[in-house]
């Protein structure tokens, strides 16, 4: 079918138009592209046919130079590519720009700068809580509810989907062990994430408050922080996670833009304390995003995470990691945390899904409690989008291959 001809309903029609990074047919270039249905736009080419003034911005093997541009840039190039794949006028020009999805190669589509995990859905951190903590009189630490809970994590190991994942090696120790041991891990996670994506950098020392959320993210994407959960055990006291984390996180090849998104956001949960005046979004706007997230693993769906259930919104989490005047910077990384619901369904993890391999999961190739070498996982996700039609986020696929 044409690039133009994309059938009405399709989740990546012109209402979605998310960005990344692609070369083309037989080329080891790269170039900023633009995703219609089954196919990429060429949005350089596009822009340099056009006579677009932010031809610049596009014809770059990375979207950094258009995340830094700022506000006003991303939405006049938005403007400008709705036009060019909607107006008959532009249909002779742009449609020989266009790429079948299948056959380009998708990259990384922007230089991670830094990167943050945070931790901001109750369900999933009451459940943890739980877990490793049953005798507790409240699952959640006392500084939950005050304050996104975070940690940063190594952006030299943001990869795009489709990257395999090699099992750590690490430190583990069981309760009953004497001492710890050294080896592979034996039990590999995942967490379905969205991760948001910084554009406009701020100034060393001025923090960004949450009415300014808008003004320096770009856009958002589905991320998988695998974990080493036995690595991560042993090691996290008293600073945290580090190995357990940072061997890879997976993020999609598309990067929807929050203009995309509009009619998907949602207020986020009650809340049950008082916020500290740089977290209290009383008087913001909605800061929550309906996404639907689906997890396979080796294409058997095992969980349906909400997003709109998550307490902390992108905007308080952004707010919380410059309070202390931290600085963005222009492709800087930030994840939500693990996206879990309130029904075992709805779990983003395996440590919750199998309750710390309590429960395995019966999947049709055999029973899991972590994940084994060739498994394969990949999270989906859509949006409510205008007029009634879904705004599909781009999938990230992992698949785990064997320590070396």
């Amino acid at each position: 079918m044409p690039p133009f001809d994309v059938p009405e309903g399709d989740p990546f029609g012109p209402h979605n138009l998310p960005y990344g990074v692609f070369s083309p047919p037989g080329s080891s270039e790269r170039t900023v592209g633009v995703r219609l249905g089954d196919h990429v736009l060429d949005a350089g080419a596009a822009a340099h046919a056009l006579g677009s003034p932010y031809a610049s911005l596009l014809a770059r093997p990375t979207l950094n130079p258009l995340l830094a541009a700022g506000r006003t840039a991303w939405s006049d190039v938005r403007r400008a590519l709705t036009a060019w794949v909607t107006v008959p006028a532009h249909r002779e020009t742009v449609e020989p720009l266009f790429h079948p999805l299948s056959e380009v190669t998708l990259h990384l589509p922007f230089e991670v700068a830094d990167y943050v995990d945070f931790y901001a859905s109750e369900n999933h951190a009451r459940n943890v809580g739980q877990i490793f903590r049953p005798d507790a009189a409240d699952s959640l630490t006392p500084n939950w509810k005050h304050l996104p809970i975070g940690y940063h994590g190594r952006s030299g190991t943001v990869v795009v989907s489709g990257t395999d994942v090699i099992r750590p090696s690490g430190q583990r120790k069981a309760p009953a062990d004497a001492a710890p041991v050294f080896g592979p891990s034996v039990r590999l996670d995942i967490e379905a994430e969205v991760g948001f994506v910084v554009g406009a950098p701020s100034e060393l020392g001025r923090p960004v408050p949450l009415g300014d959320y808008r003004d320096h993210v770009f856009g958002l994407c589905l991320l998988n922080d695998w974990s080493a959960r036995d690595v991560q055990a042993w090691e996290y006291v008293p600073l945290g996670p580090f190995l357990g984390k940072s061997f890879t996180t997976s993020v999609s090849a598309w990067i929807t833009p929050l203009d995309a998104l509009e009619e998907a956001r949602v207020a986020p949960p009650e809340r049950t304390h008082e916020l500290l005046p740089y977290l209290d979004d009383a008087g913001e706007e909605p800061g929550g995003y309906d996404l639907r997230i689906t997890v396979t693993v080796n294409g058997h769906v095992v969980s349906e995470p909400p997003f709109s259930t998550m307490y902390w919104t992108a905007a308080q989490q952004l707010a919380h990691m410059t309070v202390n005047g931290a600085s963005l910077r222009t492709g800087d990384l930030y994840g939500s945390g693990t996206v879990s619901g309130p029904t075992e369904r709805e779990r983003g993890s395996l440590l919750e899904l199998t309750w710390n391999g309590r429960d395995p999961l019966e999947l049709p190739d055999g029973k899991r409690t972590f994940l084994e070498d060739g498994d394969v996982v990949t999270l989906s996700a859509w949006a409510p989008g205008p007029d009634g039609v879904r705004v599909g986020l781009g999938a990230v696929t992992g698949r785990v291959v064997p320590a070396p």
